[in-house]
């Protein structure tokens, strides 16, 4: 088994845990390297403190799971067959007494749920995220090679995007040329929709790309990630189209500052409320912290969101290893929205920035 399988076991081992029942496709993938969207099938990696582990997923997809190089039992079933008694019959198989079962709380639903505890009606049910989040949460060497690559490409989005605005173009008109770009490159998901805003649209920290057309004097604010083998990349670049006015300015310079000085506070040893309150500190003193209105940033991998936030109230301690957006805004309603954003690998010595393009104010005439 590999290694992160063993320290799951090791985990359960200590907390007394006969039964693990993971169902995300994130920690699926993440466990055992096998990755599918099974939509309203069932999925489940069922791991012991011992005993050989076992994946269930849908029968079509046996193949594919032994591809990914799952060496270990597959049960597959059909769309007309009842695959909690083929897992009741492994799980017995291998143990006769369940006490305790770790699930993902936050991601099974109630049908399932129950459908389990009949399996085990007297098994206490304890969460398994908190344990999963945090073996997530330090990247190895394989995972930040794939992460530096998406970022990469992400960089390039970023370029591409730049050079097709022009005035008249829709939102819509340059979020195509992008991602049309990125499948030229080969990329087949981003890591969420992509965001293209421009003017006062950019004031909406989640905005939606539309009709909106370009004219001289905007900011146009790019938000976007690209996923390789599985792994996420997050960028956002405020660029400018033409002059733009002294307070847009203002706003920009501020945001760069403080992600500048957020990006010099990541190092080992920090808290991450520390992290976010250096660039919240900064964009209130220049009397913008209403228009801050989210966190500093958020852990990256398998998902674009995961551990650790950075929030101005987490204690957690930074750790070399982990990999996390920094990603201050300031957005001003009918005035202007700006936002900088990176993705940072922390090694013993503080941040190392992984996405590259140019965080100086850019004016494209």
């Amino acid at each position: 088994m590999n290694d992160r399988l063993h320290k799951l076991q090791d985990w359960m081992k200590e907390e007394n845990i006969e039964v693990s029942f993971i169902t995300s496709t994130e920690n699926v993938f993440y466990l055992s390297g096998f990755y599918t969207t099974p939509h309203e099938r069932l999925l489940a990696l069922v791991v012991f403190q011992e005993e050989e582990p076992f994946l269930v997923c849908p029968g079509m997809e046996i193949h594919d799971a032994k591809r990914s190089g799952w060496a270990h039992e597959i049960i597959g079933f059909s769309d007309i067959d009842q695959p909690w008694d083929l897992i009741m019959r492994a799980i017995k198989n291998r143990i006769k007494v369940v006490n305790k079962v770790s699930i993902e709380k936050e991601h099974m639903n109630v049908e399932r749920y129950e459908q389990l505890s009949r399996l085990f009606p007297q098994a206490v049910s304890v969460s398994a995220e908190e344990k999963l989040r945090t073996l997530r949460m330090i990247k190895d060497e394989k995972e930040l090679k794939i992460i530096e690559e998406a970022c990469a490409l992400a960089d390039y989005a970023i370029e591409v995007g730049c050079s097709e605005i022009t005035e008249g173009k829709t939102e819509l008109d340059i979020l195509n040329a992008v991602e049309f770009a990125l499948k030229k490159k080969g990329v087949t998901e981003m890591s969420f929709s992509t965001m293209v805003l421009t003017g006062v649209n950019a004031a909406s920290p989640h905005g939606n790309p539309g009709q909106t057309k370009i004219k001289k004097g905007d900011l146009v604010l790019f938000d976007l990630g690209v996923v390789v083998d599985r792994y996420c990349s997050d960028i956002t670049r405020t660029v400018a189209y033409g002059d733009i006015n002294d307070k847009q300015k203002e706003i920009y310079d501020t945001v760069l500052k403080a992600q500048l000085a957020a990006i010099e506070a990541s190092v080992p040893g920090a808290a991450a409320a520390e992290v976010d309150q250096t660039a919240r500190k900064i964009i209130s003193d220049a009397g913008y912290g209403e228009y801050f209105p989210h966190r500093l940033g958020h852990g990256l991998g398998i998902s674009v969101h995961e551990y650790p936030s950075l929030t101005e109230t987490n204690p957690l301690v930074i750790e070399a290893g982990m990999v996390y957006t920094i990603e201050p805004g300031i957005y001003v309603p009918e005035v202007a929205g700006v936002r900088i954003e990176d993705d940072v690998f922390i090694t013993g010595d503080g941040a190392k920035v992984l996405t590259k393009f140019p965080k100086e104010l850019t004016i494209i005439r």
